[in-house]
């Protein structure tokens, strides 16, 4: 098993060429294999929801939903993946719930349906009467050891409590009268779930933030870990999208999200919102969709505790920040002869090597600028960029070749 150090740097890690959740369910299966822990009983209830975060897990190519099942944990109850129906079901879930009581996990999927007394959400036959989502969710909560909210209508209403929210959706943890464990996103990357599952099954409870995220996943700030940072601080800013530039003007709530995903990645570990050009709209966080619409419109202000702060003055600000800590970086390397020795030792004068053939050029055209955008020109690719556009060097290649 791994350690409680292990395992959290592993989940902080920005690169891996496999997923958080292919590592954890392997060491799993080798811990179960040998005895060392139990496999968690779990019973997932769907309540007002699109199934999303269901079709997130699903989506994973390694481990397969069939392992997950058949190698780490015992599935005793979920509407989509059970080969029984009905009360045939339904039966297996209220048993499950006597004989494990105080040991099984309860996985809410949805938001909680009020309207009518919870009647616009009946998910059962039980004695003959439908039963409502909402009875269930307290019956079984009452039962579970712990309640894990996953995806963001679980967790704070999400889109279901959108207004007018007819439905009078809410999240679980405004109807239940003990702790949950939130882990939104629309949908919820696999990682941030079992990545928690992984932490209650071998560590318990894990740091929770204000909200009741874990803060292995939710407890930094997107905008600080974007890629597109440095463009955020030069003050170059997308205007359309599609634009590879910072996309805040064009509406990105990267600056009041906290969740992981530059570093995480989707489909993979392969790409991202903003990777693909398309702002982050901020689905991990309170109040979402609301709070983030309209979609693709900038928003003017930064509000925080205190004072409003324009994000736009703030960009220029921290661009001359950077300017005055540059400047006193080459003012001491002056001063102790540095800049001199890595010059001279440590590399040599490059220059961009671009394009050589026509062939090279294929894919990429130079569009002018548009009055008023940043000062530089504006490449579009339409498939990757040559290798031999790429200028930098590692430094020790730059020494053998001063050398030679």
């Amino acid at each position: 098993m791994l350690t409680r150090r292990e395992f959290i740097s592993l989940c902080a890690k920005t690169t891996m060429a496999v997923s958080l959740s292919e590592v954890l369910l392997a060491d799993l299966d080798k811990a179960i294999t040998a005895k060392e822990i139990k496999k968690p009983t779990i019973i997932w209830l769907e309540l007002g929801s699109c199934t999303g975060n269901t079709i997130s897990l699903d989506n994973t190519a390694s481990p397969s939903v069939k392992e997950l099942f058949s190698k780490v944990i015992d599935l005793r109850f979920h509407w989509i993946f059970m080969n029984v129906e009905g009360s045939n079901a339904t039966n297996v879930m209220r048993q499950t719930a006597k004989e494990k009581a105080g040991e099984f996990i309860l996985v809410i999927e949805g938001s909680v349906v009020l309207a009518d007394g919870g009647t616009w959400d009946n998910i059962a036959y039980e004695n003959g009467k439908l039963v409502t989502g909402v009875s269930v969710l307290k019956d079984l909560a009452s039962q579970a050891k712990q309640v894990i909210a996953i995806g963001s209508c679980a967790a704070f209403g999400g889109p279901s409590a959108a207004h007018p929210n007819p439905s009078k959706s809410v999240g679980v943890q405004d109807v239940l009268d003990r702790q949950v464990i939130n882990t939104p996103g629309c949908p919820c990357h696999p990682d941030w779930f079992l990545g928690t599952l992984y932490h209650l099954i071998n560590y318990g409870l894990p740091e929770l933030d204000t909200y009741n995220r874990p803060k292995l996943f939710y407890g930094r700030l997107l905008h600080d870990q974007c890629q597109r940072r440095t463009y955020f601080e030069k003050g170059i800013f997308a205007q359309n999208l599609g634009d590879p530039w910072c996309m805040f003007t064009i509406g990105c709530r990267g600056p009041r999200t906290y969740a992981d995903c530059p570093n995480r990645e989707w489909n993979g570990t392969d790409n991202w919102p903003v990777g693909c050009n398309t702002p982050c709209i901020g689905c991990v966080e309170p109040g979402f969709p609301d709070v983030s619409m309209p979609f693709f419109q900038r928003y003017p202000d930064l509000k925080l505790p205190g004072f409003t702060a324009n994000l736009d003055k703030a960009a220029l600000a921290a661009g001359i920040v950077t300017l005055g800590g540059l400047g006193a970086h080459l003012g001491a390397s002056l001063a102790t002869r540095r800049l001199r020795k890595n010059l001279t030792e440590t590399s040599l004068p490059l220059t961009p090597p671009g394009p050589h053939t026509e062939a090279q050029l294929e894919g990429i055209r130079t569009e002018t600028v548009p009055e008023g955008a940043p000062t530089q020109a504006k490449v579009v690719r339409t498939e990757p960029a040559p290798a031999l556009l790429q200028v930098r060097r590692p430094r020790k290649a730059r020494r053998t070749l001063h050398k030679q």
